[in-house]
């Protein structure tokens, strides 16, 4: 799939098939995601590999994680994939950080398991993930206060909107510039700051705890009165899904 109307490289099309297990899927995540890359950004790439049954059935057990790290035409690339039943397993645990990288529009490889989850993700959600994107939000914060770069400021307001958007609407969306109305009116300042270096110092903004402390408490207000169950409701598709992908490969669909 060509990205290059994200400003990303094309080769990134090239990934998937470079690697040692089939790709379900790799998505672009991090800062390209969230809304505010900077001209020396590296990429996230996220996904989905697939483990031949011979190294989950026997004594030696294949790569739940593959993490790899390279550099190519100047651009630093990030690569984490997991195993598929890890991947799941991940889904169903309330966390973010995968429904983000599942969910992401900047895809650069995909397959039909790729778009089963993507079905499913929906029952994955809970009114849970609010604890997600509280915590995340309390360590960029004190990261912030440590440094005062403004990196860790913008993750600080961007998962206290995404959490809220979330709990609102069960709507995940992860571009900060697309949920500015949740937060301070100088947060296209920010962005644009960002966009100029990956580390730069956070300019000054009056109000700045202030403005967190809000956002944080919307973000519970929002989380308390959400309409988002209890539990997901997807354990027994994404099983199913495990056990086919597994047996059969991905070219067998849902019956």
């Amino acid at each position: 799939m060509n990205v290059d109307t994200t400003g990303l490289p094309e080769w990134l099309a090239e990934v998937a098939g470079e690697q040692p297990y089939p790709l379900a899927f790799a998505t672009v995540s991090g800062a390209h995601l969230y809304g505010f890359p900077s001209v020396d950004s590296d990429v996230d790439l996220r996904g989905v590999h697939v483990l031949p049954v011979e190294e989950v059935a026997g004594l030696r057990h294949g790569p739940e994680t593959v993490e790899r790290m390279w550099t190519r035409d100047g651009v630093e690339v990030d690569l984490v994939t997991h195993d598929l039943a890890k991947f799941c397993r991940l889904l169903l645990g309330r966390n973010g950080y995968v429904l983000e990288q599942l969910l992401s529009p900047l895809v650069v490889s995909s397959s039909p398991v790729h778009a089963e989850l993507t079905a499913l993700a929906p029952g994955c959600l809970t009114h849970h993930h609010a604890h997600h994107y509280l915590g995340f939000a309390r360590t960029q914060w004190r990261l912030f206060t440590k440094t005062r770069e403004l990196k860790p400021l913008l993750y600080t307001f961007r998962v206290l909107a995404t959490g809220t958007h979330l709990m609102r609407s069960g709507e995940l969306e992860a571009d900060l510039t697309r949920l500015y109305g949740y937060g301070p009116a100088y947060l296209p300042e920010l962005v644009a700051a960002k966009q100029e270096a990956e580390h730069g110092p956070a300019p000054s903004a009056p109000g700045l705890e202030a403005d967190v402390e809000r956002m944080t408490a919307a973000l519970e207000e929002a989380r308390d009165s959400s309409g988002l169950p209890e539990r997901a409701t997807a354990e027994a598709a994404l099983h199913d899904l495990v056990v086919r992908v597994r047996l059969h490969g991905w070219g067998v669909e849902n019956p």
